[in-house]
């Protein structure tokens, strides 16, 4: 564990200023049970601060260089970051062919965990933080905006999730406010799923979304069009959409400027 870890962090080190290597335990909440002790690396602006926090939920590829490209551009916007590894130390790098063997549903204790964390931290504002994740780490900001957390009362103020997995049946009770980004051309998690998530909220207006009509999962990572794995063997097409990329950060610097002031 301990090479992982070093490994992971000269990954996120490398071409700009290092991150920060931190623990924290994971915390039971709710339907979710307190994890493994989570390790995470944090992004810091220059200066004393305190700063506004963000926590940055990876994909289900794992902590990688998506994470530090977000890292690093959330910083340039003047937050503190904060992205834990859920993965690792329940003894995986990745579930995207896998997708039962760790849960969004499990990651809340670690999401708690990290807000208990951020609390600690006198370079921090308390109760000025917010979640961003994408795809698995979508749904893990979904699961997180849910009134059944109370995350709320631990200092989450909302979250963006960029094309999660969304389920109608249990993510209605949402009661944070969410940016939700998907591509109407995903063919791993469905943008009508989300739309129908969205029609069945208890608490209507929370939910800003935005449906890209020719995005397809993973619109934001530049990098070539290709097709990878998923659960079941099925295939997923991965591009990146030279539209609605910036446009989706835009609203998620817009996003996080409202609901972090």
């Amino acid at each position: 564990m301990r090479r992982l870890l070093a490994i992971l962090f000269l990954l996120l080190s490398c071409g700009g200023a290092a991150a920060q290597s931190v623990s924290f335990p994971s915390v039971a909440v709710g339907s979710s049970a307190a994890g493994p002790e989570v390790p995470g690396w944090v992004y810091r602006p220059a200066g004393p601060g305190p700063f506004r926090a963000i926590i940055l939920a990876h994909s289900c590829a794992g902590t990688n260089r998506h994470t530090d490209v977000w890292g690093k551009l959330l910083v340039s916007w003047g937050y503190l970051v904060l992205a834990p590894d859920s993965f690792g130390p329940r003894g995986t790098k990745a579930v995207c062919t896998t997708a039962g063997v760790v849960t969004p549903n499990m990651r809340i204790s670690d999401i708690a965990g990290a807000l208990d964390y951020l609390a600690t931290r006198p370079d921090v504002v308390k109760g000025k933080i917010g979640i961003i994740g994408h795809s698995h780490g979508g749904s893990t900001v979904i699961r997180s905006a849910q009134k059944s957390f109370g995350l709320a009362q631990r200092g989450l103020a909302g979250g963006v999730a960029y094309y999660p997995g969304c389920n109608p049946q249990f993510d209605t009770g949402i009661d944070l406010p969410v940016l939700l980004l998907a591509g109407d051309k995903d063919d791993w998690t469905s943008a009508d799923r989300c739309r129908r998530m969205v029609s069945g909220l208890e608490r209507s207006g929370l939910v800003e979304a935005v449906y890209y009509p020719d995005a397809y999962h993973s619109f934001d990572t530049k990098a070539v069009d290709r097709t990878v794995p998923g659960s079941g063997g099925k295939m997923h097409r991965l591009a990146y959409d030279p539209a609605a990329a910036p446009d989706a950060e835009a609203r998620t610097r817009a996003f996080f400027a409202k609901i972090l002031p």
